[in-house]
């Protein structure tokens, strides 16, 4: 039991993934995570952000001697993975998306998803949808087979779907990077406060989301009370 809790909280442990599974094991988790609905619990910004720090000169600070990650693997199949993973989520949403969105009774392909999508596809558009998703956690996962779902064309998708890909793991990997050669001396003093901060702009894009829909909601629901006065005015006015 002790053994399963482990894993369980290690799966959700950038740096515990990066340790245990190596450059291969973190493309892979990558391709999960874009490519399987299952995989949307990854921590895909910290996972990429720590990996560029896994190839800089704080490597060994990080992982421990020896345990230094490739850069141009990570560059090069990072954004491959990312493309792929993204793809074979859209060429799902396309085939079965449709009939799993619409089942009432579904805990995980829930019809808000589409709702949630539509909204992003009418606000910036499909193009920018598929981009800006990319740095959007649990967005990121769910938006590509939507993206299939509301029959976005294959070729239209997979060009954004690259540009998207590349800007976000790149980005991610080389933030990492260069911080962990620039902070290589001092990193075990800044990683713990670093990571918060990583996972904290990981999660920021949720909680303006939460407080976006809740100030929306609190709009509409004191529209919908001054509708009601005014009608229960007018009554009196009339009597």
């Amino acid at each position: 039991m002790d053994t399963f809790n482990q894993l369980a909280v290690n799966v959700l442990d950038a740096k515990s993934l990066i340790s245990s599974l190596g450059a291969i094991g973190l493309l892979a988790i990558i391709f999960a995570e874009t490519g399987l609905l299952i995989g949307f619990f990854f921590p895909g910004d910290s996972l990429l952000i720590l990996a560029g720090v896994a190839a800089s000169g704080a490597a060994s600070s990080v992982l421990g001697e020896g345990a230094r990650l490739p850069i141009a693997v990570l560059l090069i199949g990072a954004p491959i993975c990312a493309v792929a993973g993204a793809q074979l989520g859209h060429f799902f949403g396309a085939k079965v998306g449709p009939r799993l969105f619409d089942k009432p009774e579904s805990k995980i392909f829930r019809r808000d998803f589409v709702v949630k999508a539509e909204e992003y596809f009418d606000k910036f558009g499909p193009a920018k949808a598929v981009v800006i998703a990319r740095f959007i956690p649990v967005v990121r996962t769910f938006l590509n087979p939507v993206a299939g779902t509301l029959e976005m064309p294959a070729k239209t998708f997979f060009v954004w779907n690259v540009v998207g890909g590349v800007l976000w793991t790149e980005s991610m990997l080389l933030i990492g990077y260069f911080t962990g050669d620039s902070l290589a001396p001092v990193i075990d003093k800044y990683l713990i406060p670093a990571m918060a901060l990583i996972i904290l702009i990981s999660i920021s894009p949720i909680i303006f989301e939460v407080l976006r829909e809740r100030k929306k909601k609190k709009a509409a629901a004191v529209a919908v009370e001054e509708e009601q006065h005014q009608v229960a005015g007018g009554r009196h006015r009339k009597g």
